[in-house]
């Protein structure tokens, strides 16, 4: 018979395996409880209350790639009451816009960015959610499509040669470049996106108020306001950008508007863009279909069209100039480009579409200029869902996450002598280095989700622009002027002294212009 303490004696051994997974299992939430969140980037030491601020230059560009020598590829700045996190290596970039990329998927949230949204009712601030998806699928897929941008050629093709007859009756006396490469991407897109609802006079008139709000708008998207940093003092809009961004604002919809109405009014019918629909038709009929899931409202009409008038001209008109910049900065380069349009293309012919994938010289020094001078230095910074360490580091959810394009396309590491312009180092290897953000190292119109999603008419735009500008004409500085490369940050990279350039005529023939 088995006593008592005979029991006791076998149970032992059960009761510790029973015990051992507990244990381990209290052990191991331990050491997990134990475990520090990741430190925050390192970074310049502020004021206080103000943080950095106080000590942000006007090219901040240029100033966020000195600290990040100081303080590493990834470093923190307190700007007021907002964290800013500055990323400057293609490797953690890589994390944000590939490993992390959902997180990081929405723009940092300004006093200005949902006024000239609609409140988000567009592609460019609209939050990461299944409507941001379903519009920019609509967007890119159907809008923007090869066979909906092969439809619209012939617009272009219109716009650019009034250009080139304008230039032509003004020869020999200086042109504004940026001036000049606006009107024919505001025309052109207006053309695009409401077809031949506006003609004439009419649509001159609403040419040059948009070419006046557009320009108004950018300025406004890329200020630093006070009301951004130090939410308290959001009420009362001390550099009155609210109330600036949203008067042109009103202004914008007020034509918008009256666009649709008249639209509505004639049916709808009447486009010439050789039986395909107009951008504004197509939305509208589909807003016409009641069908739930594409969501597509007045207010989301007119959120995407304005991000298409102002999105798309005020950048490539930037670009072009910084093109022509360079040419004339580097003689040898435009001879290159002439002898190759020379052959491609011939004195005797102008420009058309399909001789543009044959220009894969024209395509690097583009290339080029968008690696030196990107026309957005940050791209639009994100601010994360959550949240999440990149590079060993915690980046809070709803903090700035600034992305240095600028910074990563000089840098020396990646780039043989960064500051010179060498179209060269583009040619071999279109897919290596396209425009679809897939190669870190160069990233101008950014990378995963929230790559720029006016690319492929971009792409289109600039090349034919440029081709056509250069086939036409010789370019020189005016007598006496020394064409600079200083810049003027914003949203947009400008050029702080506007380029003029005086056009001499190429083409073997007079009826080539008229």
């Amino acid at each position: 018979m088995i006593s008592l303490s005979d029991s006791s004696l076998l149970s032992a051994p059960l009761l510790i395996l029973i015990s051992l997974p507990i244990f381990w299992c209290l052990f191991m939430l331990f050491i997990k409880s134990g475990k520090k969140t990741p430190p925050l980037p390192p970074g310049p030491r502020g004021l206080p209350i103000l943080g950095y601020f106080p000590f942000l230059r006007p090219d901040l560009h240029i100033q966020f790639t000195e600290l990040a020598r100081q303080y590493g590829p990834i470093y923190k700045i307190w700007l007021g009451t907002k964290l800013c996190i500055v990323i400057s290596s293609p490797s953690l970039i890589k994390e944000i816009v590939r490993d992390h990329d959902t997180i990081f998927a929405n723009r940092e949230s300004t006093v200005a960015g949902p006024i000239c949204s609609y409140n988000g009712n567009d592609i460019g601030f609209c939050p990461y959610n299944s409507s941001w998806r379903t519009r920019r699928k609509l967007f890119v897929h159907d809008m923007l499509s090869n066979s909906s941008l092969d439809a619209t050629f012939h617009l272009r093709k219109e716009e650019v040669r009034k250009a080139i007859r304008n230039i032509y009756n003004k020869i020999n006396t200086p042109v504004k470049i940026c001036e000049l490469a606006f009107g024919i991407s505001m025309n052109t897109i207006m053309s695009m996106v409401w077809g031949n609802t506006i003609e004439g006079e009419k649509k001159d008139k609403i040419g040059a108020a948009f070419s006046s709000l557009v320009a108004s708008s950018f300025d406004l998207l890329g200020k630093s306001n006070v009301s951004d940093y130090f939410p308290i003092l959001a009420r009362f809009d001390i550099q009155g950008v609210e109330k600036e961004i949203s008067n042109i604002m009103q202004r914008v919809d007020e034509i918008i508007e009256d666009i649709i109405n008249e639209r509505t009014k004639v049916g709808g019918g009447g486009n010439k863009n050789g039986g395909k629909l107009d951008f504004l038709q197509m939305l509208m009929e589909l807003s016409e279909k009641q069908d739930v899931k594409t969501e597509i409202g007045k207010t989301q009409i007119k959120a995407m069209i304005t991000d298409i008038l102002i999105g798309g001209t005020d950048t490539l008109s930037t670009t072009i100039e910084w093109v022509m910049v360079e040419f004339m900065r580097n003689p040898k380069v435009m001879e290159k480009a002439h002898k190759e349009l020379n052959e491609v293309v011939g004195l005797n012919n102008i420009v058309e579409e399909f001789h543009i994938p044959k220009l894969v010289y024209l395509d690097a020094v583009i290339k080029e200029t968008l690696r030196i001078h990107p026309i957005g230095p940050f791209l639009t910074p994100r601010t994360p869902s959550q949240s999440c360490t990149v590079g060993g580091y915690s980046i809070p959810k709803n903090s700035s996450v600034f992305i240095n394009v600028w910074s990563i396309q000089h840098d020396p590491l990646a780039w043989d002598n960064p500051s010179e312009f060498m179209p060269e180092r583009f040619l071999g290897d279109s897919e290596k280095w396209d425009f679809n953000g897939q190669n870190i190292n160069y990233i101008p119109f950014g990378s995963g989700r929230r790559i720029c999603a006016g690319l492929p008419l971009a792409e289109r735009m600039l090349r034919y622009v440029l081709a056509s500008l250069l086939h036409s004409f010789n370019w020189q500085a005016p007598k006496g002027e020394i064409v600079d490369v200083e810049d003027k940050f914003g949203l947009v990279l400008r050029k702080r002294n506007p380029l003029a350039a005086i056009p001499s005529p190429r083409l073997s023939s007079k009826n080539l212009y008229v």
